[in-house]
């Protein structure tokens, strides 16, 4: 993990946060959720199964992109090899990804 200069930091949490977004819309018009950016946070809004929220935010002074989601709280740093923020192994778009699908999930009604 290399640290970033403030700068590198807001340009690549930027880009992140962008891909994550794109990365996310066709699954949010599948399962009819909001995924919005503004102001260089992203929020990934359920009605179902309750109202719930998940924020992505860039923390400049600790060079990570935060996830606060389904009660829980992930700090990803930058990796230099995987060129994103990764926390575990797992990038930013597929720990999304997957953490949105587990909140669709518990969504759709018991077969």
């Amino acid at each position: 993990m290399s640290q970033l200069t403030e700068q590198e930091f807001r340009i690549k949490s930027d880009d992140a946060l962008r891909q994550a977004q794109q990365a996310l819309l066709p699954l949010a018009d599948l399962n009819d959720f909001e995924v919005e950016l503004q102001n260089g946070v992203l929020q990934i809004l359920f009605e179902e199964p309750a109202e719930t929220k998940f924020v992505v935010s860039p923390n400049a002074p600790v060079r990570q992109i935060w996830v606060s989601a389904q009660a829980r709280s992930y700090k990803l740093p930058w990796s230099s090899e995987a060129k994103t923020f990764v926390l575990d192994g797992e990038p930013l778009q597929t720990l999304l990804d997957r953490l949105a699908k587990l909140q669709c999930s518990q969504a759709e009604p018991n077969v």
